[in-house]
């Protein structure tokens, strides 16, 4: 018999949505980590999007619009005062590497860092406006916070770690994941900050019915 694939989270280090709602899931469900698989959602470099088109595989994520981005600039920094939250909108060029901060992360899964690599990032890039693809920046970002930044920022050179960032890549192709925050369980699916409420109640029927069957 098949195994039913886990909840899911797609999440990016890049988007305003995914912080708030990855911020917001995590107040109201400390351990979402140990429930859910957490997926990095990111734009592939040249040597990612060699590898995933050699698998089959495609990036469905396009590029906004100067109104879109516009209108995202707007509607952020109204949720950020409505949460309460601290922001800085960061000013990208559109020449960011964004494989490097979330490679980044699957070598902090693999030291067992993961939660403090992402808070110690978020913090950077969402409460002061840093460019967190930037190699140096990172790494002293992660030093600062007590981690391993040099081990981190070598994360893209690692092949076991490209590997785990394609097959990331191919879950996001099979699961047609168009955009950030996207929570999957089961055949549900859910897109955007706002669906999180709706998320909830079905992760937790479905983690009921799977205790159920244990």
């Amino acid at each position: 018999m098949r195994k039913p694939k886990p909840p899911r989270l797609y999440f990016s280090l890049r988007s305003p949505f995914s912080w708030m709602a990855v911020r917001q899931l995590e107040e109201r469900l400390p351990n979402a980590q140990e429930l859910i698989e957490y997926v990095p959602f990111s734009e592939p470099d040249a040597v990612s999007a060699a590898a995933l088109e050699a698998a089959g595989g495609e990036f469905h994520y396009v590029a906004m619009s100067k109104a879109k981005h516009l209108y995202i600039l707007n509607d952020t920094k109204r949720l950020a005062a409505k949460f309460g939250y601290d922001m800085k909108w960061p000013i990208d060029k559109g020449d960011e590497w964004w494989d490097l901060p979330h490679l980044a992360w699957f070598k902090a899964r693999e030291l067992g860092v993961q939660r403090e690599y992402y808070a110690a990032v978020v913090s950077a890039r969402w409460e002061r406006g840093e460019n967190i693809c930037d190699p140096e920046l990172l790494r002293r970002v992660c030093d600062e916070a007590g981690l391993d930044g040099a081990a981190l920022v070598a994360a893209p050179g690692e092949e076991h770690i490209r590997e785990l960032g394609l097959q990331a890549l191919m879950q996001i192709y099979e699961d047609d994941i168009f955009g950030v925050p996207y929570f999957k369980v089961g055949r549900q699916r859910f897109w955007g900050r706002d669906r999180l409420d709706d998320f909830l109640p079905a992760l937790e029927e479905a983690l009921a019915a799977a205790a159920a069957k244990a």
